[in-house]
């Protein structure tokens, strides 16, 4: 029955409810109503269906996107460590060179000690001043000298 009928018109004017029914074999066959809209969209669906990869393929293809995921971990952990071994020579190579900077000013300081100058200094034929090796000079009130060469310096 056609609803859309009712609500349009009034009841008490449908007559073909009192009519005497048909054989709608031919409608009953083909009483399937395929709306295009849904037809367009099972046809999408059946397309996407065809496209979508088979399980197999799937898990190969996830299995392979696993295993670039851990080579590529085990290549930045392996740069990773080359990195770290370098530094950590470059941190021993600096060790030993503080270590060898501590030996050189330890024996610099040995060698410029007031004992060793005193020593090398006695080596080499000098001696402290005695009351006998200073000689004083006496000035007069003038602040002026005479040079060797015979000029005169006066202070002002």
């Amino acid at each position: 029955m056609n609803n859309i009928k009712y609500y349009n018109d009034s009841l008490a004017y449908d007559f073909e409810m009192f009519m005497p029914k048909q054989n709608k074999n031919a409608e009953q066959q083909n009483n399937i109503v395929v709306m295009p809209k849904a037809a367009r969209k099972t046809k999408a669906r059946r397309k996407a269906a065809a496209r979508r990869l088979s399980p197999a393929v799937s898990v190969i293809l996830a299995t392979i996107v696993a295993l670039s995921a851990v080579c590529a971990n085990l290549a930045i952990r392996l740069k990773i460590n080359e990195v770290k071994a370098e530094i950590n020579d470059v941190k021993s190579a600096i060790a030993e060179l503080d270590s060898e900077k501590t030996v050189l000013e330890v024996e610099l300081e040995r060698r410029i000690s007031y004992a060793n100058l005193e020593v090398e200094a006695m080596q080499l034929g000098m001696k402290k001043p005695d009351k006998d090796d200073v000689t004083y000079i006496k000035v007069n009130d003038s602040n002026a000298c005479k040079i060797a060469d015979g000029t005169l310096l006066k202070a002002e």
